[in-house]
């Protein structure tokens, strides 16, 4: 560039060449502020040092001002410092996990107070388990008025149920004249009287089975083959475990392949629940493979007395009532435990499934009249549609009904409770 103004003087040189270069020279010109482009560039020169110098000799910089202004902004990174203060605090609620830790503790006692619950729940479950039964009945009391048409359909629900004909006239009659001395004018208030009539039907089923007046008590638990016996067993068990009895379990079922092991099973599941650790209460078994039935809970009754057990259950093996020489053979094993101790048994069980409807009440008559029955256990009313063979079972033939089942597990027999009952099938 300096060549250039040195040129600038001399414009009688070829005009070709010239004019090149006078072309250049004559943007120089135009561009006359280019000599205050020179300082430009020696801006950065101080730059350079403004960088290095603001560290140390900061009072060197304060010409370039404007710089130090720049820098200015750069240290509003300062606030960010108390930005990271805050920071700090984090930590401080990571002591709030162990705060966390004593409001665990309070849960522990709440199961304490919500004791009922189990109870709640197996209400659930029972009405579950009788939503079939008790649908067919609670659609009658939809209709809008109280008339013939709705006594009659009630009548048909009934009889569906497997209620009987003898339960179904007496339920019948005496709604009727409930509702005539009640003057009701809705059908919900029919239900709720049919509830009431059903409940004092079912009442004198509603007993509960006594343990400890006898040392041992013997309990002699029959039904046909696959109603529930081993398994209705395992979960009474878990009821007498649960009073802090001593039970000897006898397994009279003894041609049946794994029955004992099945008995076993329940057995431990049982003593497995949490049961036995918190009482007295023990559980073992008396088995022989392929040996005489009776001899089994002979031997059985005799042992629960030399071990002081509260409780001695027999096993025996399922048979119908139409098969005349095992029903004999039940007889036998009665006669053998009262030889075993002169009051017993003092119970006598009839498991019945809940999904024979009328036929149940066939069984409870053939083994009643066989064996003088005490009282009833009733299962698999989970989804059964034949509930109401327990109101013809209270009207024709009412023998105590110390447990119904609804489920497969431990907790799903519970004691029989009429109202609880009534409710169920009708809500």
């Amino acid at each position: 560039m300096f060549s250039f103004f040195k040129k600038k003087p001399t414009p009688d040189a070829d005009n070709g060449s010239v004019f090149t270069e006078v072309g250049f020279a004559d943007l120089a010109p135009k561009t006359a502020p280019a000599p205050v482009v020179a300082p430009a560039p020696a801006a950065p020169e101080p730059v350079v040092p403004v960088i290095h110098e603001p560290l140390a000799p900061a009072p060197e910089v304060s010409p370039s001002s404007s710089t130090l202004e720049v820098l200015a902004p750069v240290a509003a990174p300062e606030p960010l410092a108390p930005v990271a203060a805050p920071a700090a605090p984090v930590p401080q609620p990571m002591p709030v996990p162990e705060q966390a830790a004593p409001v665990a503790a309070p849960p522990a006692p709440a199961p304490e107070v919500a004791a009922p619950a189990p109870r709640a729940g197996w209400l659930q479950r029972l009405r579950d388990g009788l939503r079939k039964t008790g649908s067919s009945l609670a659609s009658v009391f939809s209709r809008t008025k109280i008339d013939d048409a709705l006594f009659e359909e009630l009548e048909e629900a009934l009889l569906m149920a497997d209620a009987g004909v003898k339960a179904t006239e007496f339920l019948l009659e005496t709604l009727k004249q409930r509702v005539r001395e009640a003057r009701c004018t809705e059908p919900q208030a029919v239900k709720g009287l049919l509830i009431e009539v059903l409940t004092e039907l079912l009442l004198p089923l509603e007993r509960s089975l006594e343990v400890g007046r006898h040392n041992p008590t013997v309990m002699m638990v029959v039904g046909v083959n696959g109603a529930g016996k081993t398994t209705s067993i395992g979960k009474l068990t878990r009821h007498l475990l649960e009073a802090e009895q001593k039970v000897l379990m006898a397994a009279a079922d003894t041609f049946r392949a794994a029955a004992r092991e099945q008995l076993a099973v329940w057995a431990q599941r049982a003593d497995g629940s949490g049961v036995q650790a918190q009482g007295a209460g023990w559980v073992d078994i008396v088995s022989q493979q392929g040996g005489d039935p009776a001899a089994v809970t002979f031997d059985a009754v005799n042992a629960g007395r030399a071990r002081g057990c509260d409780v001695v259950i027999a096993d025996t093996a399922g048979r119908l009532p139409t098969q005349l020489h095992l029903m004999e053979e039940l007889k036998k094993i009665k006669r053998v435990i009262t030889k075993a101790q002169p009051d017993a048994p003092h119970e006598v069980l009839l498991v019945v499934d809940g999904n024979t409807g009328q036929n149940a009440l066939t069984q409870v008559r053939a083994f009643d009249d066989a064996l003088g029955l005490t009282g009833l256990i009733v299962t698999k009313l989970d989804g059964t549609a034949k509930g109401g063979v327990l109101a013809a079972i209270a009207r024709e033939r009412p023998i105590p009904v110390y447990f119904i089942g609804v489920g497969e597990k431990l907790e799903d027999l519970q004691t029989f409770s009429a109202r609880e009952f009534a409710q169920a099938l009708l809500s």
